[in-house]
């Protein structure tokens, strides 16, 4: 999922409050934050392979470090007790530990069974959402709408930048969402996952900024 990583970010912001969005956006990402860089390293591979589901060409060939359910659960708590050691926000470290573990469960429904149980294990799960595009949309974009309703009950802007750096943010992924299944495939696996690491050197600041320009609506 892409958006959908992002809708769980949102509607975080609604039980963690303390927790800035962009805090929220890593911890919802943050499988995907350890995966382009083993990737880069050689330690995790996918191949791309045009048409292998409707959404992406993504085969997801081995990446147990960072995304085997024990590993998810390895580094939910590593987060969420970072975050606790940082700030004693023991509310907003629980949450965040979830939002970590979300991910798993967010493309154990979306991928084909690719997702293994912990490292070295051979079985492998997903159940293939992105092999029908309609109910991907849908799915992702019932969930990206609840996320966005659920912040906007829990912030209110305090200036024209919360709102006007808000809606861009909101309006910058769908831009990048929706073309995905009809655009050509990537030049390289190093290439995706260079582009992942950019993406969020850029969503995570953007989200900070965002909340700096929020407050409760409470």
């Amino acid at each position: 999922m892409f958006i959908g990583h992002f809708a769980v970010a949102f509607a975080s912001k609604k039980v963690a409050p303390k927790v800035s969005l962009g805090t929220l956006v890593i911890a919802a990402a943050f499988l995907d934050v350890v995966w382009p860089v083993l990737v880069l390293l050689g330690i995790e591979r996918f191949r791309i392979v045009p048409g292998f589901t409707a959404i992406n060409p993504f085969d997801f060939v081995y990446y147990p470090w960072s995304h085997s359910l024990l590993m998810t659960a390895v580094w939910a708590l590593l987060f969420a007790f970072l975050y606790l050691w940082a700030k004693g926000d023991r509310v907003g470290a629980a949450w965040l530990g979830i939002a970590v573990a979300s991910h798993w469960v967010l493309d154990f429904v979306s991928h084909r069974p690719d997702l293994p149980l912990y490292p070295g294990g051979g079985e492998r799960l997903g159940l293939g959402l992105w092999q029908s595009l309609p109910a991907t949309f849908a799915v992702e974009g019932l969930m990206f709408a609840a996320g966005i309703a659920l912040y906007m009950q829990s912030t209110k802007a305090k200036d024209r930048t919360g709102t006007v750096a808000w809606w861009t943010f909101v309006a910058l992924l769908l831009v990048l969402y929706i073309p995905e299944p009809w655009s050509p495939p990537p030049p390289s696996e190093n290439a995706v996952a260079i582009l992942g690491i950019i993406a969020l050197a850029i969503f995570a600041p953007w989200a900070y900024w965002i909340d700096r320009h929020r407050v409760s609506a409470s």
